[in-house]
C-alpha cells in the first residue's frame, strides 16, 4: 500500500517518483516539493492564451516553451462579469494547478479529482484551492487538478456571429480542453488518466451535468465517475434566443457600425470591454438576472436542455455523488425582499418564461412564515430564499438523482444533504448557505479564507469525516471504502428508498426526503423543461 510506505518518504523522493521537472511536450514545468509530502505545479498552461482573434473562438494547443517554467504561482484568474481587471486576473487565464503525493510514481499512478469551480457561469468564484489538504485525508493515494476557464461573454457569449465566426460555449470546450491534458499529461505527475473523478460546486457542478450529457451523453472516457455539489440548474437558451446579449454587447461598445461586429469587439481591449460587460434583463423579465450569461444549445457540446437529457437517458452513466445544502437561496436573494411582488419578480428576473399560473403553484407551495424573520432583512427574504433554492439547486438534484434509480437501476448513486449549522450565518438568517460543504471536502484552511469560523471550532469534526467520504469516492468510486472509522456507511439512492446522508456535527445519518419536500420537488420537476432547465 503506498500510505504505508509514506511514512518513510515525507520531504525525500521514493526510487522511482514523479520527479518535480514535468516534461509536458510543449514546455518544461518546475514543480515545488512541500514539507508535508506533496509536490505542487501551479499555474501549468493548458490552451494558448485566448485573445486577439482566439478571443470568442474555442481553445487551441499551448504554444510551444524551450524555457523552464517554475510553477510556484498559480495564473491569473479569467476576468468575470462586472469586475474590473486586476493584478490577478486577465483574459490570458487558461491554467490549472496540479498537487501529488511526493512518492507518486507514473508506473503505479493514483487516482485524480479533476475539480470545477463554481461562479454562475459569469466568474471564477473557486480558484485556485489548495490540494494538499485532499491529499493528506487520503493518506497520499490522489492526485488533484483544479483549474480556469473562461467566463461571462468570454466563454458563454453566443449569436449567429459567433457561430460563424468563433465557438458558442468556450467555458465548457476548457474545461474539455483540461480533461484532454489530464489525459495526455497527468500519468507525469503520477495521475492515472483512466481513473479520474470530476467534481464541482454551483456552476461547477453544473457543468459536471453538461459534461456528462455533453455530445448527446457520448463517452470520450476523459472521466469516470462524477460528484457534484449544489448542482445548479438554470436555464439553457438557444442561439437565437441568446442572439440579444450579443447585440446589446455590440451596441454597448460602440460596434454597431462595423461592417464585422465580431471583429471589432474582437479588436477592444479587455479593460475597456470589461466596463461593458455588464448583465442585462432577460427578455420577459423586468430586471437583470444574477446571472446573464451561460451554456447554449449549439447542437454541438449541449445538444439539449440538461432535464431533457437525463429523462432520455442521453448521458454518461457513472458512479455519481449529487447533493445540496439545506437554504440554497438565502445567499442569492437580496435580504431587504419585502413583498410577495418583489419575491416573485426576483424569480421572475432568473427564469422569465415562468407563467402567471405556475408562479401562483410556487407561492402556495412556499408561503410565507411570519415566524421565520430575522433582523435587518425583509418579510419576504427567506421565502423567496427557499423558492429559489429549490427550484435550481435542490429539487434538480433530488430529480437528477431519481432519474438514475428509477430508470437505469444504478446502485452507485449517492446523494447527501448538508446541514452542519454555521451560528453566525445561522443568526444573520443565511441558515446553512450555498456549496458551505467545499470548505469541509477540501479543509477549511485550503478554501482561500472562504470557511465559515465554525469549521476549525465548533464545527471541527464534520471536516474528516466529509473528506474521508469524498476521497473515498474519489479513490474507489464508493464512499464507504476508506470512510472514517464509526461513520454511518452512506447508503444509494435507489428507486424504492429515496434515502440521502445528512451531514451534521457530530450526528451524520442517513434520512429519507420528507413528503413535503417531495411534492414541492415534483411540482418544479414538471415544469423544468418549460423554464428550460
Amino acid at each position: 500500500m503506498r500510505s504505508s510506505l509514506f511514512a518513510g518518504l515525507v520531504g525525500v523522493s521514493a526510487v522511482g517518483a514523479v520527479k518535480p521537472l514535468v516534461d509536458v511536450s510543449y514546455s518544461k514545468y518546475q514543480g515545488v516539493p512541500l514539507g508535508n509530502g506533496i509536490t505542487q505545479w501551479m499555474g501549468v498552461r493548458y490552451a494558448a492564451p485566448p485573445v486577439g482573434d482566439l478571443r470568442f473562438a474555442a481553445p487551441s494547443d499551448p504554444v510551444k516553451n524551450k524555457t523552464t517554467i517554475i510553477a510556484d504561482t498559480s495564473g491569473n484568474i479569467c476576468l468575470g462579469t462586472g469586475s474590473a481587471p486586476s493584478n490577478t486576473s486577465s483574459e490570458d487565464c487558461l491554467f490549472l494547478n496540479v498537487f501529488a503525493p511526493t512518492n507518486a510514481t507514473s508506473d503505479n499512478p493514483l487516482p485524480v479529482y479533476f475539480f470545477i469551480q463554481g461562479g454562475g457561469f459569469n466568474t471564477n468564484s473557486n480558484p485556485n484551492y489548495n490540494g494538499s489538504g485532499l491529499i493528506e485525508a487520503s493518506n497520499h493515494n490522489i492526485v488533484v487538478v483544479n483549474f480556469n476557464y473562461r467566463v461571462g461573454p468570454y466563454g458563454f457569449l453566443a449569436s449567429n456571429e459567433i457561430v460563424t465566426g468563433g465557438a458558442p460555449n468556450n467555458g465548457l470546450r476548457d474545461q474539455i480542453k483540461a480533461l484532454q491534458w489530464v489525459q495526455k499529461n497527468i500519468k507525469k505527475f503520477g495521475g492515472d488518466p483512466k481513473h479520474v473523478t470530476i467534481g464541482g460546486a454551483s456552476a461547477g457542478a453544473a457543468s459536471v451535468t453538461l459534461l456528462l450529457t455533453a455530445h448527446n451523453g457520448r463517452n470520450d472516457n476523459l472521466f469516470h465517475a462524477s460528484a457534484a455539489e449544489s448542482q445548479s440548474f438554470a436555464a439553457v437558451r438557444s442561439i437565437n434566443e441568446s442572439q440579444f446579449m450579443y447585440d446589446n454587447l455590440v451596441i454597448r461598445t460602440g460596434c454597431t457600425s462595423s461592417n464585422d461586429t465580431l471583429a471589432c469587439l474582437r479588436s477592444l481591449n479587455s479593460t475597456y470591454l470589461q466596463t461593458k460587460n455588464i448583465n442585462t434583463p432577460f427578455p420577459g423579465a423586468e430586471g437583470a438576472p444574477l446571472y446573464m450569461y451561460g451554456p447554449t444549445l449549439d447542437g454541438d457540446v449541449v445538444t439539449d436542455l440538461t432535464m431533457a437529457a437525463y429523462r432520455k437517458g442521453n448521458f454518461i452513466k457513472l458512479p455519481a455523488i449529487y447533493g445540496d445544502d439545506t437554504n440554497e437561496g438565502t445567499v442569492f436573494v437580496p435580504v431587504n425582499t419585502s413583498s410577495q411582488g418583489e419575491s416573485n419578480t426576483f424569480l421572475k428576473n432568473q427564469f422569465p418564461l415562468l407563467t402567471l399560473s405556475q408562479i401562483k403553484k410556487i407561492n402556495k407551495l412556499y408561503p410565507n412564515n411570519a415566524s421565520n424573520q430575522f433582523p435587518n432583512s425583509g418579510a419576504w427574504w427567506r421565502q423567496a430564499s427557499d423558492q429559489y433554492g429549490e427550484l435550481r439547486y435542490n429539487c434538480p438534484g433530488i430529480n437528477i438523482s431519481d432519474i438514475y434509480a428509477a430508470t437505469f437501476n444504478r446502485k452507485d448513486i449517492y446523494n447527501y444533504h448538508w446541514d452542519v449549522v454555521d451560528p453566525v450565518a445561522a443568526a444573520a438568517g443565511r441558515g446553512v448557505t450555498h456549496t458551505v460543504e467545499i470548505a469541509a471536502i477540501w479543509g477549511p484552511n485550503n478554501t482561500q479564507g472562504n470557511a465559515p469560523a465554525s469549521y476549525s471550532t465548533t464545527n471541527a469534526n464534520i471536516v474528516p469525516v466529509t473528506q474521508a467520504y469524498w476521497t473515498s469516492f474519489i479513490r474507489s468510486y464508493n464512499p464507504n471504502t476508506y470512510r472514517l472509522k464509526g461513520s454511518p456507511i452512506w447508503e444509494a439512492w435507489t428507486q424504492g428508498q429515496k434515502q440521502r446522508l445528512h451531514f451534521v456535527t457530530n450526528a451524520t445519518a442517513m434520512e429519507n426526503v420528507d413528503a413535503v419536500q417531495k411534492e414541492r420537488c415534483a411540482y418544479l420537476s414538471s415544469i423544468a423543461l418549460d423554464i428550460k432547465q
